[in-house]
């Protein structure tokens, strides 16, 4: 077994010293961007015991009136990206064209989508738990010009 030089020691230190000043700095300072370096909020903090729980999805209606949803095997779009970009389809409705887009090419003998919307159904919560009731709220909402 080999001893280590006091070079490699002094290596090894520095970079254990420099990996724990980042996950210090990045717990004081950072963001989620900078995970693995920064905190991860999303496992670090909880809504209030009493707070509406929020269940997003995406649904369109057809020619003939009736309910699609449009969810990852109807259209190839994940809910996470939906979600990760919903600010944007709220400052541009337009943007919700490119699902109805992604569920014809994947539904060619479907009735065409003449509207997309974004649903947020708040779940009501009670100290922590389900109260069973719910109201919808729509996000965004995308009609095809006739």
């Amino acid at each position: 077994m080999e001893t280590l030089t006091t070079q490699g020691r002094t290596g090894r230190l520095v970079a254990t010293a420099l990996g724990a000043g980042l996950l210090l700095a990045g717990t004081v300072l950072g963001l989620d961007d900078h995970f693995p370096f920064g905190p991860f909020r999303m496992y670090s903090t909880s809504p209030p015991a009493d707070a509406p729980a929020p269940d997003t999805r995406v649904e369109g209606v057809d020619r003939t009136g009736a309910l699609i949803a449009l969810g990852q095997d109807a259209t190839g779009i994940r809910r996470a990206e939906i979600e990760g970009q919903q600010d944007r389809y709220v400052a541009d409705p337009d943007r919700l064209r490119q699902v109805a887009e992604a569920y014809a090419e994947r539904h060619p003998d479907a009735p065409e989508l003449v509207e997309v919307r974004i649903v947020i159904r708040w779940y009501g919560i009670h100290q922590g738990r389900p109260t069973g009731r719910w109201t919808d709220e729509t996000a965004v909402r995308w009609e095809a010009t006739r």
